[in-house]
């Protein structure tokens, strides 16, 4: 006995169309209508791909009237989206746009080729400053720590000062 043709009509077309714009996979939406989703994708193409793409527009008419009123959000993610506007991080534009360097060991065995790398070395890292973390930084700028132990001797707190010790029992001095 030979399996019964699935039927298409208007009824069916409406609601592929109204289920493919709600979001709902075509293995779905072939269970709901009573067919196989290989019969779906062959017989009601259109009818998927008008659906999600109504959809869309229907949504991008609400995203952009909320962002022509002045919902702040909508009008980043607009920009952000739809006119590939993008936040910057600081330091990744200078890595992104410098060139690639590639330092290769050298063996010493030809000294021009020594000299070369040398000078493209110290030319490369001349240009670019050495990133530090925040808190090298700070000590940096404090100065050295200066102590009254001699080596090998222990203040009586039994450690070794650390760099803003002094700035900490200052503080708690005048409370």
């Amino acid at each position: 006995m030979a399996r019964k043709a699935f039927a298409v009509n208007d009824a069916v077309r409406e609601k592929v169309r109204h289920l493919a714009g709600i979001g709902l996979r075509q293995e779905d939406i072939a269970k709901i209508i009573g067919c196989s989703p290989k019969t779906l994708r062959k017989r009601l193409r259109d009818e998927l791909d008008r659906g999600v793409a109504e959809a869309n527009a229907t949504v991008s008419g609400y995203l952009f009237a909320s962002a022509k009123a002045g919902n702040v959000t909508a009008q980043i993610f607009w920009l952000k989206v739809r006119a590939h506007w993008r936040e910057k991080v600081p330091g990744s534009d200078a890595e992104a746009n410098s060139p690639v360097v590639l330092v290769l060991p050298d063996n010493s065995r030809d000294p021009e080729l020594t000299e070369v790398l040398r000078d493209a070395q110290e030319k490369y890292f001349a240009r670019k400053p050495r990133r530090q973390p925040p808190e090298m930084r700070t000590q940096l700028e404090r100065g050295p720590v200066p102590t009254e132990n001699t080596v090998g001797t222990l203040p009586e707190s039994g450690r070794n000062p650390l760099p803003g010790d002094q700035e900490q029992t200052a503080s708690a001095a005048g409370v």
